[in-house]
């Protein structure tokens, strides 16, 4: 019965660079891994570009654009396609990671890509709760697994970023009960719920991903979903402050950062250089007629950011997918919103600042 002002943000004060979309698919995977080079794409650009100008998206960034023909393909359909306007990363050969010789030939595959015209390496969590020693069976591979060594640090010798999503909401690692926050979510997809068998804890999968990032200081990575620990932003400001290598993403998380408002916007004023705008989307609501699901999304990140709006939804479902709370704008000053909008982005992907 809550009654209070609205405000409807119909375009961003600033262009803005989506880091954080998918834009095509493995065509075919088993439990969570890609075991062919081939994709599936989820809309055209023709679909995309209306949304995009409408709301002031600059450039929408395909994190999933897979490797070898794939990849070209995507690159094709998009990058070529429209210059400026869509950018591709691409993502490891994961099913040849069990094969001698493994740590080479991702890496040559790694400098084809950036030859092709890969903007950054994506890393699903398909890394630590997917990947086994045989692709799908045996034991989990690591997050810090040293086969992998070689294609951290040919990235930073291209100059690609690495944008990395190792776990999932500590949530989902607890029991589905009434006792659970989002067991209406897990409830919906029970695939999401890492509770039991051999699956890592939500702290060992940190905790190997903080090795990482030491061992290879020179590779930019990107966390995504706010450092993958939305819940604790303290804890996210220790890894940010320990790891000047260290970038985050806001995809899918208005949800955490918009119920803790002041603590977000202190976290957003100390990090301002190192926070990046994604919203984690998938095309399938962008053919919904009049590009409805697309418009309304953007609209409730932009009006978190540049809002202080109370106790709005923060997706565009009837039932909030993730918990039944509402969430507060954080009312971000413009020299921050430019950071976070589009200039942090473009400064690790090579592009001019606005």
């Amino acid at each position: 019965m809550l009654q209070v002002p609205e405000t409807r943000i119909e375009r961003a004060k600033f262009p803005v660079i989506d880091i954080h979309t998918h834009l095509s698919w493995a065509a075919r995977s088993e439990k969570g891994v890609s075991l062919t080079p081939e994709r599936k794409f989820l809309a055209a650009p023709a679909q995309l570009l209306p949304v995009m100008d409408r709301r002031n998206v600059r450039t929408m960034v395909n994190l999933t654009g897979g490797y070898g023909a794939g990849l070209r393909e995507s690159i094709r359909r998009f990058d070529r396609a429209h210059p400026g306007r869509f950018l591709t990363f691409c993502e490891p050969a994961w099913a040849e990671c069990n094969q001698p010789g493994y740590a080479k030939r991702q890496a040559d595959l790694l400098v084809q890509a950036r030859k092709d015209g890969a903007a950054g390496l994506k890393i699903l969590k398909t890394l630590g709760l997917y990947l086994r020693e045989n692709i799908t069976t045996g034991k989990l591979v690591k997050v810090d697994d040293p086969r992998f060594d070689l294609m951290w640090e040919v990235c930073a010798a291209q100059n690609m970023p690495v944008a990395i999503h190792v776990s999932d909401p500590p949530a989902f690692f607890l029991p589905t009960d009434r006792f659970n926050e989002r067991f209406e979510e897990l409830n919906h997809h029970p695939e999401w719920s890492f509770y039991g068998g051999d699956f890592p804890s939500h702290q060992e999968l940190l905790a190997a991903r903080d090795r990482l990032f030491a061992r290879h200081p020179k590779t930019t990575f990107i966390a995504l979903h706010v450092g993958h620990f939305a819940e604790n932003l303290a804890h996210v400001a220790q890894s940010l402050d320990r790891f000047p290598n260290m970038y985050v993403e806001m995809g899918a998380r208005l949800g955490e950062l918009g119920r803790q408002p002041r603590t977000a916007r202190k976290f957003f004023d100390k990090y301002q250089d190192r926070i990046l705008f994604g919203t984690d989307a998938v095309p399938d609501g962008f053919e919904t007629p009049q590009q409805i699901f697309g418009d309304e999304l953007y609209r409730i990140y932009f009006r978190f950011l540049e809002t202080e709006d109370e106790y709005f939804d923060y997706a565009p479902a009837k039932i909030p997918p993730q918990g039944r709370w509402r969430i507060y704008g954080l009312g971000l000053p413009e020299t921050i919103l430019k950071k976070v909008y589009y200039n942090n982005a473009a400064r690790l992907l090579g592009l001019k600042p606005i």
